[in-house]
């Protein structure tokens, strides 16, 4: 015989008190204190749009509605109220000693350098450029590289025909990206647009020595590719005997450089002025002599 264990739950207590209201909630002084003294829950109250946000648009949204100050006693009556700092100021402004030691460094360090700028400071505001990382693709690095090489050092146009008639399957994406860069190089930089009437067109020599004629400063061109390997599924290849491979679906994405061409006008210009500046070799040149000793070294 195995024990019986009593098991006391809700249902055998039901109905044994019949004087008693289930429904009526148990009083206690303490917890009516604390519940009489602890702050409501101010009610979450949605926001205006700010006057220079670029997501309100009047024709779709309509009239703005009317702004109102935060009453005294708190209570706003079915009106949306204006932007407070102070509230939006635990988003925007989290850690305000970091942001103060972090101006103050700042202040440092242009005082010290006097207001000079480096020269990789000033190559960023004379001249534009853009990163632009695509999705991955459904290929391999091995796959996605000679493409790669291929579209580095064409200008952006040449680019695009040169995958639009590739036999490559991934060209067709690789294709995508690269007009999806385009788009995102003039309107995030402003860049390809045009504009400079007094430029004198004028041929220049690559890196990689291939001669090139500007005529457009401001036409874009890829100064570096280069791919990054992305995840990978698994799928089992059924073989004879039993046998089950497992095989891999890799991913590959590729990251572009867009430049002007004006980059690569500078980078030539400087090319050749370091090889003119270069001092001519000489096979036993006139330099002095030290080290000397006064017995034989061997």
């Amino acid at each position: 015989l195995l024990p019986c264990i009593q098991r006391r739950t809700a249902w055998m207590l039901k109905n044994k008190r019949p004087d008693v209201d289930p429904k009526t909630k148990p009083q206690n002084p303490l917890t009516e204190e604390f519940l009489r003294r602890k702050p409501k829950q101010v009610q979450q109250v949605k926001g205006d749009l700010a006057s220079s946000s670029i997501f309100e648009d009047e024709e779709i949204a309509g009239s703005k509605p009317k702004q109102i100050d935060i009453a005294g006693d708190g209570e706003e009556k079915g009106q949306l109220r204006a932007r407070d700092p102070k509230t939006m100021a635990a988003a925007l402004d989290p850690d305000p000693d970091a942001r103060q030691r972090w101006e103050r460094k700042m202040v440092i360090r242009e005082i010290v350098k006097r207001g000079r700028l480096s020269r990789a400071q000033m190559l960023k505001r004379q001249e534009r450029e853009l990163l632009s990382k695509s999705h991955d693709f459904k290929t391999s690095v091995k796959k996605l590289v000679p493409l790669a090489k291929q579209i580095t050092g064409k200008t952006l146009e040449e680019a695009i025909i040169q995958m639009r008639f590739s036999a490559k399957k991934v060209a067709v994406e690789v294709k995508e990206h690269l007009e999806h860069a385009k788009n995102e190089a003039i309107v995030k930089r402003g860049m390809g647009l045009g504009g400079k009437k007094d430029f004198s067109p004028v041929k220049i020599q690559t890196k990689d020595g291939k001669r090139v004629k500007v005529d457009d400063p401001t036409r874009l061109y890829i100064s570096q590719a280069w791919c990054g390997r992305g995840r990978y599924t698994e799928e089992p290849d059924y073989r004879a005997r039993g046998q089950i491979n497992v095989m891999k679906n890799r991913t590959t994405s590729l990251t572009v450089i867009l430049k002007e061409e004006a980059t690569r006008v500078r980078l030539h210009r400087e090319r050749e002025k370091k090889e003119k500046n270069k001092k001519v070799w000489v096979q036993l040149p006139n330099r002095p002599i030290t080290a000397q000793r006064q017995y034989y070294s061997w």
